[in-house]
């Protein structure tokens, strides 16, 4: 099978400031006892941050190649209450909860229909080549700062 010039992976979208990102838990998503392996949630995740960020207008690909640095996950506080399971249809949602110069705060959950199953607070920071923190694009962080500035902040 061969995708058709219309067949696109997986996109999220934006409902007001949260962002929505479907995922199907897949056999190599599970581990023995046959629940999402605890580590495949961040992967899950990151890929709804990843594309959450390129639908604000957020060019992650082109500031790395251009040598400017490449976002880095600062500190992350996760919880978990319920597995997902195989073929479960999940939703990440991921909302910007606060914008700093070097850095952006991110709520996040990952959801079977209306159940919370794990939500995490992610801070990502801006890292340069070298390895240390550096500040934002302005455009980027004026871009964060609309999405706090139209949601509720609190988790």
């Amino acid at each position: 099978m061969t995708l058709g010039a219309t067949d696109q992976p997986p996109e999220g979208r934006f409902e007001g400031t949260e962002h929505r990102f479907p995922v199907r838990v897949y056999f190599e998503d599970t581990d023995l006892s046959g629940v999402v392996y605890h580590a495949n949630y961040l992967r899950f995740m990151e890929r709804a941050r990843s594309d959450m960020l390129r639908l604000a207008g957020i060019d992650q690909r082109a500031t790395f190649e251009a040598g400017e640095g490449s976002y880095a996950v600062a500190d992350l506080t996760i919880r978990y209450a319920a597995p997902a399971r195989l073929d479960d249809a999940l939703i990440v949602t991921s909302r910007i909860t606060h914008v700093r110069a070097a850095a952006v705060s991110i709520h996040q959950r990952v959801m079977r229909g209306e159940l919370v199953l794990t939500q995490a607070d992610v801070v990502a920071a801006l890292v340069a080549p070298s390895g240390r923190a550096r500040r934002q694009p302005h455009d980027w962080t004026d871009r964060f700062a609309a999405l706090v500035a139209k949601g509720d902040t609190t988790p």
